[in-house]
């Protein structure tokens, strides 16, 4: 615990999950008082990159239960593409998860090259459901045709829409956080 030039002490060991609320009070008000601070602006930006990371969490843990509402409760049988998607997404949440508790900046660089290869697979999933790749360029030779549309709500979301709508909400938020810790 250290103190600023202006006397403001540095509270960067209660930066917890559950302290945002406080850290972001103390943070501001450290700030206000001594604004080359480097500590406050530290507790900030990992603040901040906490909440970014959990929002990823967030969005890899409700798709991996959607996933599996899909499949179990829906009877849906996913097709290759999509156990490609759903390996992906199931290793994210489990990346996501260690990196979390306690947080650990670094996570992003593990996540990062995960949520592209899932990005670039979902979308080649969405362009062949959209009829864009032509249909010898189809992985799927068994079971369930990958081309297929099992849902489709308000005429255009499918579950590749899905799929390439939260890779891009993690993708987002990975790389906010990798800028934030590279200041």
């Amino acid at each position: 615990m250290g103190t600023c030039q202006c006397g403001v002490r540095d509270l960067g060991w209660v930066l917890q999950p559950g302290a945002t609320v406080a850290i972001e009070w103390y943070t501001a008000k450290a700030w206000k008082h001594c604004s080359s601070d480097r500590n406050a602006m530290s507790i900030r930006t990992d603040t901040t990159s906490w909440t970014l990371t959990f929002a990823a969490w967030f969005v890899a843990l409700s798709s991996v239960l959607g996933a599996l509402f899909f499949s179990e409760v829906m009877q849906l049988a996913p097709c290759e593409l999509c156990w490609y998607q759903r390996m992906i997404m199931f290793s994210l949440a489990v990346v996501f998860t260690v990196g979390l508790f306690p947080f650990d900046g670094a996570v992003v660089r593990y996540a990062l090259p995960l949520v592209a290869i899932g990005l670039l697979v979902a979308v080649f999933h969405q362009l062949l459901i959209v009829g864009l790749i032509p249909e010898s360029l189809k992985p799927c030779t068994q079971g369930v045709p990958c081309s297929e549309k099992a849902i489709e709500w308000f005429g255009f979301v499918t579950i590749p829409t899905l799929s390439v709508a939260a890779f891009s909400i993690i993708l987002a938020c990975v790389v906010a956080v990798r800028s934030r810790r590279s200041e």
